[in-house]
């Protein structure tokens, strides 16, 4: 299979983000340690745990990332065969911008997600779909895109 020239950029950017949930997903484990909090138990209850809070900051902010992930990669992959340099750019801000997102908003306060651009992997994302776009319309008016 031949594809287009720099791809293998969309494809390290991919990798990169597969790295970095599995060391979000790492962290999760280790707050579940920390904050005594058992599986299968997804959120701990204030009322059970005083430490609820600072575990289910770290646990909804990498279940925010996994909730992103299809559209992340989907758009990723598919922008990429026609853009391949540009949608690894998007790509690789929106990874730095998630693990920014995920850093403040494990801090305990829901609000740090926000810090140091965090809240910004948004608009890494509209540049993906519209990598994405631009090779749909491409595909039925190949000429004008």
């Amino acid at each position: 299979m031949e594809l287009v020239q720099g791809y293998g950029w969309v494809t390290l950017v991919l990798v990169l983000h597969l790295v970095e949930n599995i060391w979000m997903a790492v962290q999760v484990g280790a707050a579940r340690r920390k904050y005594k909090v058992p599986y299968p138990t997804m959120y701990a209850l204030e009322s059970e745990n005083p430490k609820a809070n600072l575990f289910n900051c770290v646990q909804r902010a990498h279940q925010n990332v996994i909730e992103f992930m299809p559209t992340f990669i989907s758009t990723l992959l598919v922008g990429g065969l026609q853009y391949p340099r540009i949608a690894a750019a998007f790509g690789l801000v929106y990874n730095i911008l998630r693990y920014s997102y995920f850093k403040g908003y494990s801090s305990g306060d829901p609000q740090k997600r926000f810090s140091g651009g965090g809240g910004l992997h948004f608009f890494m994302l509209l540049g993906l779909i519209g990598c994405t776009t631009g090779f749909t319309l491409h595909q039925f008016f190949p000429t004008a895109v």
